[in-house]
């Protein structure tokens, strides 16, 4: 697969389908004490800085070709800040991480998801739409899982970053699915089958209480979603 250079413009945060949870930049205001992580926690900052790459980059891919709005908007508005974030607390703790060309992963399993949900989401407005749906499920599912570990290792700071990860994952999926429903498709994620299926998850998320509304989904993350 060919990929084409993306310029990711400076876009002023909205609220529009934003995390709505404060800003990426004082999220360790609350929690500056650095704590000795286990590698368990440590491997689960490199994972989710890729995943929150794959996200942004997806989007702006697909969106080269099919210009569905929730995509551009989320992608340069909220997983900008996602990045960020990740990247604060993986330098805080020296966990390696080092850019990569858009498209291009040091994890076979998000490698295989960046291209396996490129080619579903350049067919039509309704596959991209789906591909945001599947992709903030599997961010979901997987920060669950994160969370649980983080609080575990009493590393507040990332449990805290991975929370609001969290509640900007849930206003993404709403969003995916309202655009699903204004095209006609009638249960918008829901299309997807049972492992995209979660009426279950809060919407409006404005930086409300920790660990509330935690999702428990049906698929398990990577190796969950029916590309695999």
């Amino acid at each position: 697969m060919k990929y084409k250079k993306i310029l990711y413009p400076l876009v002023i945060a909205s609220f529009f389908t934003g995390c709505m949870g404060g800003s990426a930049s004082n999220l360790g205001s609350k929690y500056n004490n650095k704590v000795s992580l286990n590698s368990s926690v440590k491997d689960s900052l490199a994972f989710m800085y890729e995943e929150e790459r794959l996200a942004k980059e997806v989007y702006l891919s697909v969106y080269q070709k099919q210009p569905v709005q929730q995509l551009y908007r989320i992608a340069t508005n909220s997983e900008t800040r996602h990045i960020s974030a990740v990247e604060s607390l993986a330098r805080k703790y020296g966990v390696p991480i080092t850019a990569q060309r858009v498209g291009h992963y040091k994890n076979r399993h998000i490698q295989e998801l960046f291209n396996t949900l490129y080619k579903k989401g350049i067919r039509s407005t309704k596959d991209a739409l789906e591909v945001g749906c599947m992709v903030e499920v599997t961010d979901i599912n997987d920060l669950n899982k994160y969370i649980y570990q983080a609080q575990k290792a009493g590393a507040s700071d990332v449990v805290q970053t991975y929370e609001f990860l969290r509640r900007g994952s849930y206003n993404h999926y709403w969003a995916f699915d309202r655009g699903l429903k204004s095209i006609g498709v009638s249960n918008g994620c829901c299309s997807l089958g049972s492992a995209y299926c979660h009426n279950e998850y809060p919407q409006n998320q404005r930086g409300r209480g920790r660990g509330r509304g935690m999702g428990r989904g049906h698929g398990g993350g990577f190796g969950g979603g029916p590309w695999r």
